[in-house]
């Protein structure tokens, strides 16, 4: 019986993922996987890049639209249901394709999370009251200070995983960057890492691009009806929270655009720094197709 093969898609915002995990599910005859923390929520499209419905047609997708924003759906909670799927696909088909851009969720599968500790509740509410009553900024400035390896690696535009962050730290007196370095787990797969990218410049060029597609597909009419939802956290995010602001008239729409170009652009150096610690990872440009495949064929025989 052949191994079993996970192929993981991984690389900052804009460059292409999507695209090579579409070509490599129909050259597997196969099926994807998205590890993206935004796209699971089915309420935000324009704004999380979601495939398009011409794209979701060329090979089946799995963890897009398949979650509320107004349920919590974590880290945890990604790791056993992804792994149960996969456990099914598995019967199917030899290879599955992972893609992704969030860096805990890729871990999550590929290297297993450690127990997370018991959070005192308490903790919690006070950090979330601080959060609505004061913004991200105290909240991000305390993390620095405790945690500064999980606040190097976190999305520090998602309060979110940044009150996590905090609260564990306040409830245990441990880092919960200390508890993200446990012994990998090993998985009944086989796992090959493909990581995309290109020279900066071209991959910023590419994330003003897109956000100016977003906004011309309709991003600001998007955030207007998402206004009833802002209280989640799913929706503290790049590309949602800038456009809330000139909602609020903290901004005008030229400052707004300009905002979440420039936080997009930030995000992509974040998940570069995260995914370049990866020793298993085999980088390539994004438009090298063939000789991803050809690699591939080399690792899977």
């Amino acid at each position: 019986m052949p191994q079993k093969t996970l192929i993981v898609v991984v690389g900052p915002t804009a460059i292409g993922k999507t695209a090579l995990a579409i070509q490599l599910a129909k050259h597997y005859h196969t099926e994807i996987i998205s590890a993206d923390s935004r796209q699971f929520f089915k309420e935000m499209y324009i704004g999380t890049a979601k495939p398009a419905v011409e794209e979701l047609a060329e090979a089946p997708h799995h963890f897009i639209d398949s979650h509320s924003v107004s349920t919590l759906f974590s880290t945890g909670d990604f790791e056993v249901e992804a792994l149960h799927l996969m456990e099914e696909l598995f019967q199917k088909h030899d290879q599955l394709i992972m893609v992704g851009g969030s860096g805990l969720y890729i871990d999550a599968i590929c290297k297993g999370l450690d127990e997370m500790p018991e959070i005192d509740l308490a903790i919690r509410e006070q950090l979330n009251q601080q959060f609505a009553n004061e913004g991200i900024e105290p909240i991000r400035k305390q993390l620095q200070q405790l945690d500064p390896e999980y606040y190097e690696k976190v999305d520090q535009s998602n309060p979110q995983r940044m009150i996590r962050g905090l609260e564990v730290v306040l409830s245990t007196g441990k880092k919960l960057s200390s508890m993200l370095t446990a012994t990998k787990k090993q998985r009944p797969f086989n796992i090959v890492k493909i990581g995309l990218n290109t020279d900066r410049a071209l991959l910023y060029e590419r994330i003003n691009h897109r956000v100016d597609l977003m906004m011309q597909a309709g991003l600001l009419e998007e955030v207007k009806g998402l206004t009833s939802y802002r209280q989640y956290n799913a929706l503290n995010t790049v590309g949602y929270s800038e456009l809330f602001d000139y909602l609020d008239g903290k901004a005008s729409l030229e400052q707004a655009v300009a905002m979440i170009k420039q936080n997009t652009r930030r995000f992509a150096k974040r998940q570069l720094t995260w995914f370049r610690r990866d020793e298993e990872t085999e980088w390539f440009e994004p438009n090298e197709t063939e000789k991803i495949i050809s690699f591939l064929e080399g690792k899977i025989g």
